[in-house]
Formats: C-alpha cells, structure tokens, sequence
C-alpha cells in the first residue's frame, strides 16, 4: 500500500488536524457533525488524503478552520485562534482519524460514512490511552460491517441500474461486473478502460469504485 505521505509528516498532520476539530468545536461552537460535512466538502479534505505539505504542516488548525468556514459558508471565523494545552475528546478524534486515513489509504467521506465523528468521540473514554493499534483496529471492524457490499454495487443500486442495465449501458459484460460485485475479481486491478466505462455509467469517480 502506497500512501500519501511519508509518517513524517505524520505527527504534525496529526496535531493540526486534531487542533482543527478542537477549534472548531470548543471555540467556534460549530457542532462536531457539520464541521466534518463542511470538512468534506471542502477542498482541505482532498488535500490531506493527497499529502499536500502546505496544509499538513504549513497552516495550523485553526487557520485550516478559517480555510473551511471560508470556503463552504462564505462566512469568516471570528473567535481568536486558540491552542488548548488540554487535549480534548475532540483533539483526539481529529488526532486519531488522520491516523487512520493515512494508515488506510481511505478517503474521508468513505471512513466518515461508515462511522460518524460523534461515534468516535465517543471512544475517547475507552480508547484515548490505548495505543493508537486499538483505534485502527475498532475502525476496520466498524468499517467492514459497513461496507458488506462491494463499492460498484452500491454505486450500481444508488444509480437505479440492475447489473444487465450497467453492462448495457458501460460496454462490460455482466459476468464481469457479477465478478466484481462478488469480489471474485479485484475491481483495484481491473483494466483502467473498464474503470473509466463503468465510472462513466454510473457518473461516479473511478475512486468510487475502488476497494480498501
């Protein structure tokens, strides 16, 4: 597994991301579940999954805030920077699913639909002294009840189409896709053609199709 950036980056995206979601919890008063909504749909999300150093480690947690608030509401963020000497459950979980996206190599919105940021703050308590192993641990299992179907199935059934209504439609044949969506095949190491047919199809990225 390749990922984004070297573990040394790690520590630092680590802190500024768990200092982001402390931030903007406690002194933004932005509820932890539409901070991260605003967080995926920012553009900061996309740059910490592609390891970009200038928001790792160039800006801090709370001007990765400012850069959120800004680009998702339009609106400025005026509560005064602040770095809490105390680590909060909200540092922590912040701390924690950075850990985690680069250990995983998945995206945010695929670890944040699975298991949302209230259900891991709430491991604070059980988990926030525990090696960090424990964490990654509890989320692949979370994350694995969650996906039981593969990732093209869900994009074939959120898109309305059976597999013969996708195989029309992409050019691939059904019993490829039923290979796929059975996992008898790895869809990772499928033809890049095939991914651009069947992502084309569903009008989804080819990411969206990809397992992890």
């Amino acid at each position: 597994m390749t990922r984004a950036y070297s573990d040394d980056y790690l520590y630092y995206a680590q802190k500024n991301m768990g200092h982001m979601l402390d931030f903007a919890v406690n002194s933004c008063d932005i509820e932890p579940d539409k901070f991260i909504a605003m967080f995926l749909t920012s553009s900061v999300a996309e740059q910490f999954e592609s390891g970009n150093s200038a928001y790792l480690t160039g800006m801090s947690g709370c001007e990765l805030v400012r850069v959120i608030v800004k680009e998702t509401t339009d609106t400025e963020i005026t509560a005064e920077d602040n770095i809490y000497i105390d680590k909060s459950p909200e540092y922590w979980t912040g701390w924690a699913v950075c850990y985690y996206q680069w250990y995983s190599c998945r995206p945010f919105k695929n670890i944040f639909d699975a298991v949302s940021v209230n259900t891991v703050i709430g491991m604070y308590n059980t988990l926030h002294e525990a090696d960090i192993s424990k964490f990654t641990e509890t989320m692949d299992k979370l994350i694995s009840d969650f996906y039981k179907e593969t990732a093209l199935a869900r994009q074939r059934k959120n898109a309305g189409m059976t597999q013969s209504e996708l195989a029309e439609v992409s050019g691939v044949s059904v019993r490829i896709i039923q290979k796929y969506e059975q996992k008898k095949n790895d869809i990772n190491s499928a033809k890049v053609s095939t991914l651009l047919s069947l992502s084309k199809a569903l009008h989804c990225k080819i990411e969206d199709l990809m397992e992890y």
